[in-house]
């Protein structure tokens, strides 16, 4: 037998014992809450249309995808996260649906990146969405329900970082920038590429003041102090609008007592193009990446026929339990397993001892005495 067959491809990785019971285990605290917020569970499935997930829907891009044909000739992909799936979903059950809809999933998604990036090709996400609500009320609880399922899962040591993409949105358009060019820059200010940033801006003869605004706007993060700098900075009103909305969001998480998890990123953007409004990511310890990744996106329904706002976000447990571990956080696990040895003239009796500790909830292995 090849010794190629015991090995897993680049990218994933088996998970066992251990690991995986506190894996479990983490998912069902952070489900937990989340279900206590009125979330319902949907599971759409693992792989989808290609459209679903297109370039104009401003998902993944299609090169990091992983795309397969069935027999009639469609080409399908492996979802590389859920929201365009759920927005799908609500669009097709709830297209008359008037009232907010809550659902909330956990599954695992696929995406084809390059192997430099030291990154897993498929993980686990778990998240909610909230559709059919614009308000700074629901802004808000999406929010505080990351904060208090992380808090529940086991973690204490975070940050979520709240943006609102319609600042940096302002000032693209007061600047003049065509959307291609604004996508552009966005991928320039992500990866910290601020020379290229400025020789764009210079390309396109953004004017000055503007083009110190787009390169000076990362500059813009930290504490609820820095929302009146950031306002005082700007003189268009989509941008001061963007900036008062994020102001009653922290209003009202102060009213769920959840502020000091808290702090502000003018200069927050995101890969997902269908992000329209408040933008948030959640960091600790252990971990290069956000854990958590969440935001308005009240267009993506419109790409499948229900026009609607939505907010959602969705955890990486992978790297959540990561995080916890190298942070020697204890995950509340499931009690050890018990385990009753037999011989062949007492078998009998300890599979009735093994049979009504089980009816009471234990765990119990059953292991012939050698």
């Amino acid at each position: 037998m090849s010794s190629k067959l015991v090995h897993t491809p680049e990218g994933v990785r088996d998970i066992y014992g251990e690991e995986k019971a506190k894996k479990t285990e983490v998912e069902r605290l952070l489900h937990q809450k989340i279900v206590s917020y009125g979330y319902h569970d949907i599971q759409p499935p693992t792989f989808e249309f290609f459209d679903v997930f297109s370039k104009e829907v401003g998902t993944t891009p299609s090169k990091e995808l992983y795309k397969f044909f069935d027999k009639e000739g469609n080409t399908l992909v492996l979802r590389p996260d859920f929201t365009p799936s759920v927005a799908r979903c609500a669009a097709k059950y709830f297209m008359d649906e008037n009232v907010p809809i809550r659902f909330c999933y956990q599954g695992n998604t696929f995406t084809n990146t390059s192997l430099l990036q030291g990154k897993l090709k498929e993980v686990t996400q778990l998240g909610a969405e909230l559709i059919g609500d614009a308000s700074v009320q629901a802004d808000a609880e999406m929010i505080a329900l990351t904060i208090e399922a992380l808090y529940h899962a086991g973690l204490s040591d975070f940050q979520i970082s709240v943006g609102n993409l319609e600042y940096f949105k302002g000032i693209c358009a007061e600047a003049g920038l065509v959307e291609e060019t604004e996508l552009e820059l966005r991928e320039f200010i992500s990866g910290k590429n601020f020379f290229g940033a400025e020789e764009l801006l210079d390309s396109v003869g953004v004017e000055r003041h503007n083009k110190e605004l787009l390169l000076k706007v990362s500059e813009l993060f930290g504490p609820a102090s820095i929302l009146d700098e950031a306002e005082k900075a700007v003189t268009n009103e989509r941008s001061r609008n963007a900036v008062k909305r994020l102001a009653k969001v922290y209003e009202a998480l102060c009213d769920y007592g959840v502020e000091k998890y808290v702090s502000f990123d003018l200069g927050m953007l995101s890969k997902y193009n269908y992000y329209t409004g408040i933008i948030f990511k959640g960091y600790t310890y252990g971990v290069g990446d956000a854990i958590v990744k969440g935001g308005r996106y009240d267009n993506l329904l419109k790409r499948f026929g229900k026009d609607a706002p939505a907010i959602g976000f969705m955890i990486v447990v992978d790297d959540l339990l990561a995080a916890m571990n190298r942070q020697g956080v204890v995950i509340a696990g499931e009690e050890p397993c018990l385990r009753l040895y037999y011989e062949e003239s007492d078998f009998h009796d300890r599979l009735l001892e093994a049979k009504e500790l089980r009816a009471a909830g234990k765990r119990v292995e059953l292991l012939p005495r050698l």
